[in-house]
């Protein structure tokens, strides 16, 4: 359906898409996170991170990826391997551009006849210092690089699109060229590792990699044996925010500004320091998932972050004990501080407001249903209208398409602004745009009560697998240990 590709360009502005005024370093300035690939003083350092980042093609490579990456690399005190679009060179960097004029001619039949997310931007090469290509052959060879030597953990950090299969075990990462970094291929070069490996992935359905709990990636094979854990800003089965053209990150509230920040003790803006306020658990330290919790407790965005331990306790435990666990300083944080923002006392009162937006939703679904057949009815009659006089205006590459816009480019003006059809078309165009932000809003605030019930939730089915005790709790803890690493950030220099 038409609707699809101008609700993406409208989601996209409003950073809903897999999202301080944030300035891209390029320099010494960005601490030892130098994402180079020569060795240092001829000796090589073991990497610490490998940062992947970017899209398929130049289209889907927003500017807020390239900007979670140079904050990665601001962010983690360690030596970082970076593999971004289509690496050196290459023009992948997408940005709105303002300077585009939205009445000219030519953008208004591209929108009518071939509407694309990218036709109001221009593009740049990639700021990131050394940066490699995120090609498939690019990331696996330094996956298997960085995960044969060192014994301290190796971080992940995949800020890309995702995709959605039937279940989580099927998504993946989509990688320069349209590639595919499945779920499976990353447990699989784990699998034959010995160094622990920590990942972080902000894509949309993101949480299918939360199956590296298990081996191979895979539920029916039971908990993986080597030390690895993940960090997610969505479910397997949710879009998440982050992906934005607009430089601005002002205007941005995901998961990656939130978290990263919080690695270093600060707020979404990396001004204010946040220590208090991060450290749940009382030792003075911000683990990984303290600044998650920080991303779910203050971001304003459709997320629902999770992780590695909340997908394996959900795989071995049915049901939830009587009482909240309290062994979870980081859920009781999300419980009391989101409670707080939300106004809701309890996951009864939280269930019940989660019912009346499901309602709403239903509702702004199901107008939008309504406008999108009308919007494509009204579409057919300012197209046909448009064609039956001038037949080469929906092929831009038709030799006669410049000579027909020079020739009639006035008259064609009067019909996409004048005719019936076209005030008909637009109509129902706005109607569609103030119902996609309607829907957006809502999808914000179901977001933030989900990761309030959610929390609660984990509360009760941690306590009953402690009680259950076994291997299987044993298997949880050590997930939770692993998301409880204190990566080296530059705050500690």
């Amino acid at each position: 359906m038409r609707w699809v590709w101008l609700m993406f360009g409208l989601a996209a502005s409003v950073g809903v898409l897999c999202a301080v005024a944030f300035s891209v370093h390029t320099g010494p300035a960005a601490g030892r996170g130098r994402g180079g690939f020569a060795p240092l003083h001829g000796v090589e350092e073991p990497v610490g991170l490998v940062a992947i980042g970017g899209g398929a093609t130049p289209e889907s490579t927003e500017v807020s990826l390239e900007q979670d990456l140079a904050l990665v690399r601001q962010v983690f005190d360690t030596d970082v391997r970076v593999l971004f679009g289509g690496g050196p060179g290459a023009r992948t960097v997408r940005l709105t551009d303002p300077s585009i004029d939205g009445n000219d001619l030519l953008v208004r039949l591209g929108d009518l006849f071939a509407p694309r997310a990218g036709r109001r931007s221009r593009y740049r090469a990639s700021r990131l210092p050394m940066a490699g290509p995120a090609s498939l052959a690019e990331v696996e060879r330094h996956l298997k690089r960085a995960l044969k030597s060192g014994s301290e953990p190796l971080y992940v950090y995949i800020a890309t699109h995702g995709e959605q299969g039937d279940e989580g075990s099927e998504n993946w990462a989509v990688l320069w060229g349209g590639e595919a970094l499945t779920v499976g291929r990353v447990a699989h070069l784990h699998d034959r590792a010995s160094r622990p490996m920590v990942a972080i992935v902000t894509s949309c359905y993101s949480g299918g990699f939360a199956e590296l709990a298990f081996r191979g990636g895979d539920p029916k094979q039971g908990p993986t044996q080597t030390t690895r854990c993940g960090l997610f800003s969505g479910p397997w089965d949710r879009p998440t925010s982050g992906c934005d053209p607009d430089p601005d990150r002002r205007k941005q509230d995901s998961y990656s500004v939130h978290m990263l920040n919080a690695l270093n003790g600060l707020d979404r803006d990396g001004e204010s320091p946040l220590a208090s306020h991060l450290d749940a658990d009382g030792d003075g330290r911000v683990s990984l998932l303290e600044a998650h919790t920080r991303a779910r407790i203050r971001s304003v965005s459709i997320d629902v972050p999770t992780t590695t331990s909340e997908r394996f306790l959900r795989a071995v435990q049915a049901s939830g004990a009587d009482s909240p666990a309290d062994f979870l300083p980081e859920e009781r944080a999300v419980v009391e501080q989101l409670g707080e923002l939300l106004g809701v006392r309890d996951a009864t009162e939280a269930g019940k407001r989660n019912a009346v937006l499901r309602a709403e939703l239903e509702a702004v679904d199901a107008a939008l249903a309504s406008s999108e057949r009308s919007y494509d009815e009204h579409y057919r009659s300012l197209a046909a209208r448009l064609l039956a006089a001038y037949p080469v205006l929906d092929d831009a590459y038709h030799p006669a398409f410049r000579p027909t816009i020079d020739a009639h480019g006035d008259a064609i003006g009067v019909l996409l602004s004048n005719s019936a059809e076209a005030r008909a078309y637009a109509t129902t165009q706005r109607r569609l745009e103030q119902l996609d932000r309607k829907l957006v809003a809502l999808q914000v605030r179901e977001a933030r009560l989900l990761r309030y019930m959610r929390a609660h939730e984990t509360q009760r089915l941690a306590a009953a697998l402690r009680a259950r005790g076994g291997p299987d709790f044993a298997a949880y803890r050590r997930l939770l240990a692993c998301e409880r690493t204190v990566p080296p950030t530059s705050k500690d220099r």
